[in-house]
C-alpha cells in the first residue's frame, strides 16, 4: 500500500515538474537538487528522485554531479519539432478525415467554439484556457487518425511545446487567427476530405511557426 502511494506521488511530482520546466518556471541551466525540491514541495526525497530520473530519461534534465540541470526546450529544439509536425501531422489529418466519428466531430466543434468564447471574453488573459483547449483539439485529431504511433509521437511533441504555445496565444489577435484555422480544420474533417484536412493542418502549423519566429526570444 505504501509502495503504491509513493508511485502515485512520484507521478504527480513528475507531471508538476515537467509542466513547470516547459512553462519556464525553472530556467535552462538551473540546477534542481533533491533536497531543494523536497523542501519546496514538502515531500520526501524518494518520490522526488524517481521523478527526476524520469525527467532525465525524457531529456528535459541532465545529471551534473551537483544535481539535475534543466535542459528544457530550446528555440532550435522547437524548430525541429515544427519540422516533425509538418511531416507527420498532415498525414494524421488525412487519416482522421476517413476515420473520424460524428461524436468526435461534435467534440471538435465544441472545443473550437469554447476556445472562441474564452478568447472573446478574456482577451489577452485567455492564454491558459486557449492552450488547454488547443491541446484537446489536436489530441482528438491524433486519436481519430487511428494510429498509436502518430498519437504517441505527436502528443509528446505537442506537450513539449507548451512554453512556446503559451506565448503564441497570449495575444488576442494570434489566438483568434489560430481559432479560425481550427475551424477550417474542423470543416475539412467534417467533409471527410483528406486533401483539405491535410492542407488546413499544414497551414495552421506553418502559421504557428511564422508567429513563433516573429516573437521575442523567451528561452534563457
Amino acid at each position: 500500500m505504501k509502495e503504491h502511494r509513493n508511485i502515485s506521488i512520484a507521478d504527480q511530482i513528475f507531471d508538476q515538474l515537467e509542466r513547470e520546466i516547459l512553462s519556464g518556471k525553472y530556467q535552462r541551466g538551473e540546477v534542481l537538487s533533491e533536497l531543494r525540491l523536497s523542501k519546496e514541495m514538502d515531500v520526501s526525497r524518494t518520490p522526488i528522485r524517481e521523478a527526476l530520473l524520469r525527467l532525465e530519461q525524457e531529456n528535459i534534465l541532465k545529471e551534473t554531479g551537483r544535481g539535475m540541470e534543466v535542459i528544457g526546450i530550446s528555440s532550435e529544439d522547437m524548430l525541429d519539432m515544427y519540422d516533425i509536425r509538418l511531416h507527420l501531422e498532415g498525414e494524421a489529418a488525412r487519416r482522421a478525415a476517413g476515420n473520424i466519428t460524428e461524436e468526435q466531430l461534435q467534440e471538435l466543434l465544441e472545443l473550437t467554439e469554447l476556445q472562441r468564447y474564452y478568447i472573446n471574453k478574456q482577451g489577452n488573459r485567455s492564454s491558459e484556457h486557449t492552450k488547454n483547449l488547443d491541446t484537446q483539439f489536436h489530441e482528438l485529431i491524433y486519436t481519430a487518425s487511428g494510429s498509436k504511433t502518430y498519437i504517441d509521437v505527436l502528443t509528446r511533441i505537442h506537450k513539449q511545446m507548451t512554453k512556446y504555445r503559451m506565448a503564441s496565444v497570449s495575444k488576442q489577435s494570434r489566438a483568434l487567427q489560430s481559432n479560425d484555422e481550427h475551424m477550417a480544420i474542423y470543416q475539412a474533417l467534417a467533409a471527410h476530405d483528406p486533401d483539405a484536412a491535410e492542407q488546413a493542418v499544414l497551414t495552421h502549423i506553418r502559421n504557428a511557426l511564422n508567429r513563433m519566429e516573429h516573437m521575442e526570444p523567451i528561452d534563457s
